[in-house]
């Protein structure tokens, strides 16, 4: 059950715009930022980082950062940010064998090397303490270059703010995420936990 509900969108107009990012990613404007517009400029402060992140002119496939996302948030045990994840990843063209194989991706035929290591990275990243060592690094700049490093970094950075956010909150899951990680993990035991009705 949700610690604090979600308000209406239009509780504050002026946060419209960035509500509108959401609606171009996801289809609909998430109950974390809903929640969080208690404090508009928090609000605000989480969309424009989020549409950095996430530019769709960076170097990093689009579905893969929020796969990116996804180890981070499974690592992080935000049951809510992993469904978000999963429906980014499906939204922008990753299929449905490697949203299944994603918990699996270091033996998964779905995943290229280059991948693993990406995937391996965000884990080490997200890891408390962190466990990102100077030859995993050195082996990463190998197969990812600077640019991109930074933008694979830039999303566990900002997942690491929305699990800590959405698993406090203990935020209400909708039902198109809640629908994509069942569909995808649910078989490998993924639920809603308290993020469910």
């Amino acid at each position: 059950m949700a610690r604090l509900q979600p308000l209406p969108p239009e509780t504050t107009p002026e946060l419209k715009p960035h509500f509108d990012f959401f609606l171009g990613t996801l289809g609909f404007t998430p109950n974390s930022v809903l929640t969080m517009q208690r404090k508009p400029k928090l609000a605000q402060a989480l969309a424009v980082m989020n549409a950095a992140v996430m530019d769709p002119e960076g170097e990093v496939e689009l579905g893969f950062r929020r796969l990116i996302g996804h180890v981070v948030s499974k690592a992080s045990g935000c049951l809510y940010c992993q469904a978000h994840t999963l429906l980014g990843a499906k939204n922008f063209g990753v299929s449905e064998a490697k949203l299944g194989d994603i918990w699996i991706y270091a033996s998964s035929p779905h995943y290229s090397e280059r991948e693993r290591l990406a995937l391996d990275f965000a884990l080490a990243a997200a890891s408390q303490p962190n466990a990102v060592t100077d030859e995993q690094f050195a082996e990463l700049q190998q197969h990812w270059s600077d640019g991109e490093i930074v933008e694979l970094l830039g999303v566990v950075a900002m997942f690491a703010f929305l699990n800590r956010w959405n698993d406090t909150m203990a935020t209400p899951l909708e039902a198109v995420p809640n629908e994509v990680a069942s569909t995808a993990l649910g078989a490998q035991g993924w639920a809603p936990g308290k993020h469910g009705a």
